[in-house]
């Protein structure tokens, strides 16, 4: 079954769910810059997201700058933002919590 991007209501209702993640309209992607005491510490969050990425099959654009990381969320597959991204940026931000 293709994965299918979001519609412009269901892109708004689902940029709701995430409000740390500015949207990226040439894109069609959503973005966030976490940061973090020191590398080490970036480098963990890193790990921590690339177990839950290999989990749901669904991979970053993503760049580590000594305490910083920035990730870039979209479905290749689909032309755009999907619920996909959605649901990783959420698993993503529940691992701060």
């Amino acid at each position: 079954m293709p994965i299918e991007a979001l519609d412009e209501a269901e892109r708004n209702d689902a940029l709701d769910g995430v409000p740390d993640w500015d949207y990226d309209e040439a894109r069609d992607a959503i973005n966030r810059r976490f940061t973090f005491a020191d590398f080490s510490a970036a480098f963990a969050f890193m790990t921590r997201v690339a177990l839950l990425a290999e989990k749901a099959d669904h991979h970053p654009e993503w760049s580590n700058v000594w305490n910083r990381v920035d990730i870039m969320l979209t479905t290749h597959d689909a032309g755009g933002l999907s619920h996909r991204d959605i649901a990783l940026a959420e698993a993503i931000d529940a691992l701060l919590e």
